[in-house]
This record gives C-alpha cells, structure tokens and sequence, in this order.
C-alpha cells in the first residue's frame, strides 16, 4: 500500500486504495442507495445526503446497528487503523470499528469544522475519495488560491513557522487517517456534479502514557 505521513503536530496518514476495495464501496453504495439509513441526524454536514454503510456503535432512535459492507473491506480499515498506530509506535491498545458512512455533496453543500467521536472519544477518524466532480466552478476571488471544494484540516499545533493545516490536492482512491480530535471542513463548489467521500470512525482504547512505545 502506498503512504505518507503528514505531520500537524498530530499525524495524518495518507494513502491510496486498492482498486478493488474502491469499486466494490462505490458499486454497494450506488446499488443499495434506496434503503441506506440516512445519517444526518448523527452529523453536523449541511449536507443532504449522508448515509451509513456500517453501524457497531450504541443503538439509537434513529439509527440501528447495520452492515452493508462485507468482511474484507471491513478488515481492510481495521488494518490500514493498525498501520497508523504501528507507525506512531502505540501498544497494548484495543480498536474497535464504529462507523461507516457516505457523504455525496452538491454544489454550495459543506461541512463546516468539527471533529468525530464514536463509542470513545479516542480513535481514529478517516476520508476516502470516492468520486469527484469535472469542476469546482468559479473562484469569486484570489483564483491562484483555489478553495472551493476543498478538504482542509487543521492541527493543534501553533506559532511561526508551524505547519496549522493542510489542503490536498484530491484525485479519487486518496484516503487520509487522522486523530478524532483533529478539527477539519470542507468547503463548497460551484456547479453541476457532485463530490462523493466515504468517512469512517474506529475507537481506539488505549492508555496515552503507557501506551506509549519505545522512540
């Protein structure tokens, strides 16, 4: 699997999907469409349609534990959570998947900034690129800084010459991880097409000192 890691402070691992994984989200998705849970009552998005793939977390009036999702996806993110932890040298931790969920934006359509939690206020949070449209539109102003559309997030990290956030360039299979407590958004664009993203949380228990493994 290719990665990088981004450094904002806190973390952020980037890395592309395997095909396979890719297609198969999409095609569950697009297929299953009409019966999805919609999930806007557990989000904050200005979004109209969000909808849950996968729930393990605590029943809800208005959501129900469901899985769409067959077993090798499922521990295809459990896996790629692993890696994150590995890579930031944490042990003796327990991971628990807890959601998984589609946002298909339209233009003028966003998430303002926020943060996730699932079960736990520790975990790990993630954006997968699923779809993307021809076009943001037009930039109303400061056109050599494109921002419509944009996936920006912001670490606790200040002070000059601090690295405070970071906007990818997005192309559809990127995947980024970041902490639960890392504020994020994603802006608005212009024009037809839509901007499909997957998010998904995943618990993380662990002890932050003695979870700690050796530097």
């Amino acid at each position: 699997m290719k990665f990088n890691f981004i450094y904002l402070g806190q973390p952020i691992l980037k890395c592309e999907v395997p095909f396979d994984v890719y297609k198969t989200i999409n095609h569950i998705y697009e297929s299953n469409f009409k019966k999805l849970y919609p999930a806007n009552k557990q989000l904050i998005g200005k979004i109209k349609n969000e909808h849950s793939l996968f729930y393990d977390g605590k029943n809800e009036k208005s959501i129900k534990r469901h899985n769409l999702l067959p077993l090798d996806i499922t521990k295809w993110f459990e896996s790629c959570y692993k890696h994150f932890l590995s890579w930031n040298k944490t042990v003796d931790y327990k991971i628990h998947l807890n959601s998984i969920w589609v946002n298909e934006m339209k233009e003028h359509e966003y998430n303002p900034v926020h943060v996730h939690q699932g079960n736990l206020f520790t975990g790990l949070s993630s954006v997968m690129i699923l779809k993307l449209p021809e076009s943001y539109g037009e930039e109303y102003s400061a056109h050599d800084t494109p921002q419509n559309g944009k996936l920006q997030l912001l670490g606790g990290c200040n002070g000059q010459f601090a690295t405070v956030d970071y906007q990818p360039v997005l192309k559809e299979r990127d995947f980024f991880i970041f902490p639960y407590d890392m504020r994020h958004t994603v802006y608005p664009f212009n024009g037809p097409g839509y901007r499909r993203t997957l998010a998904a949380n995943c618990d993380v228990d662990y002890d932050p000192i003695k979870s700690r493994g050796a530097v």
